[in-house]
């Protein structure tokens, strides 16, 4: 779901079973291509993916092919592992071998729509309404649109119900209250929070719920507002209500520690409820991350793919290839697509009906409203100060510097200096 490499959302469509049902409209589906003249028919595209799992290869497979035949062309799907994705398209792209459909976790956007390969989504008439800002800026390269997300996800806390009645504990709405609720629901074996603070990208994506909400930015890593945030984690380690083990935990680790009864809350994603609701004995709930000060709204980063029309020789295969990007996006295959994947449609307007439907996704649903694109103010300088971030994060959790002195490092690393 989430390895070093690629962002949180790569949904664990494997641990779900059945078959998507989509629900596939003519107008909503073939419609939104628009002009430009074709020569010769085309009968099939080419899609590449990085969902290599069988079940999430098969279940990818079958909304391309239902898609492809809307736009009356057949779909030849084919996934790489996360890690050999960008290096196979930036490969692919100087040899002009691009595939004629492709995914792209949605921070790899920037790097590669610098590059020329892709094309605006608007040349096809593919419109973008009904987006939230953040969702729709993942797609977005110098203020054209070059890929859409059918659906997204991003972080919240999850806590064990019978955990938090039996110590008298109510849900933690603000960094004091989480503090308190962590501290007294600690016991022997069990620790009363739990975090993904490793050296990876998975580590700077759970901060930055915590960095941004508090004011911090990743432009700026070493200001009052990140030493603030990072100091609560710090805190929370120091005082024993949080495992200094966060430091080498990925976020199924961090799972892992939940389902045993061994941590009462965490932060992760919720392609985590499948596997949450196989546990009968499990009695969880989920609440946005808690906020500096009451009445804030948490930022939380977006994860997720988009979907974008390379460059290509052929107009006729991009606009086949349009016809299918908009068929993805269509609001009744975005429904279908976040209740089998346990994400959040794209649209504002299907999210909230999807709210209604799956109440379990209520958190999630809220903070993606105000939930933002890691590549939004650095674009492709993301990385190093992600980098940059995870470093910090070790170096203040271990004591080896103070969060000051662990961010102003950060800069440093953020900018190269």
């Amino acid at each position: 779901m989430f390895s070093p490499a690629t962002p949180p959302a790569r949904r664990i469509a494997a641990l779900l079973t059945g078959t998507l049902t989509l629900v596939l409209a003519a107008t909503g589906c073939g419609a939104g291509t628009g002009g430009g003249s074709t020569t010769g028919k085309v009968t099939s595209i080419t899609a590449l993916d990085y969902y290599t799992d069988e079940h999430e290869h098969t279940q990818w497979g079958e909304v391309l092919t239902a898609c492809g035949k809307t736009a009356g062309v057949r779909v030849e799907q084919t996934s790489v592992p996360g890690a050999s994705l960008i290096p196979k398209v930036l490969q692919q792209a100087s040899s002009r071998t691009l595939p004629d459909l492709l995914m792209l976790d949605n921070p790899d956007l920037q790097q590669i729509a610098r590059t020329g390969a892709l094309t605006p989504l608007d040349q096809y008439g593919i419109g973008s309404s009904g987006f939230a800002k953040g969702i729709l800026s993942t797609g977005t390269y110098k203020g054209k649109v070059y890929g859409l997300a059918p659906d997204v996800s991003t972080v919240a806390l999850f806590y064990n119900k019978d955990m938090l009645s039996k110590a008298g504990v109510s849900v933690p709405r603000t960094w004091d209250e989480l503090k308190v609720a962590a501290a007294e629901l600690t016991r022997p074996g069990r620790y009363g929070m739990a975090v993904d603070a490793n050296a990876t990208f998975e580590g700077s994506w759970q901060f930055l719920p915590f960095l941004w909400s508090n004011g911090g930015d990743e432009k700026q890593l070493d200001t009052p507002q990140a030493a603030q945030a990072l100091q609560l984690w710090v805190d929370l380690v120091k005082s024993g209500s949080m495992s200094k083990s966060v430091l080498n935990w990925t976020q199924a680790d961090v799972h892992d520690q939940f389902v045993a009864g061994r941590t009462a809350m965490m932060i992760n994603g919720p392609w985590r409820i499948p596997a949450l609701d196989k546990d009968k004995n499990l009695h969880w709930g989920v609440a946005p991350i808690p906020v500096p000060r009451t009445g804030q709204t948490p930022v939380t980063p977006l994860g997720g793919e988009v979907w974008t029309v390379p460059q290509s020789a052929s107009r006729a295969r991009q606009e086949k290839a349009a016809q299918v990007l908009a068929c993805l996006n269509d609001s009744s295959n975005m429904l279908a697509l976040a209740k089998q994947h346990f994400t959040v449609p794209s649209r504002s307007a299907v999210a909230a009906q999807y709210a209604e439907q799956v109440p379990s996704m209520g958190a999630f649903v809220k903070s993606v409203e105000a939930a933002r694109a890691r590549t939004s103010e650095l674009g492709v300088k993301w990385p190093k100060a992600a980098t940059g971030i995870y470093t910090a994060i070790q170096s203040a959790l271990t004591g080896e510097q103070t969060p000051e002195e662990a961010l102003r490092h950060a800069q440093q690393i953020a900018t190269g200096n």
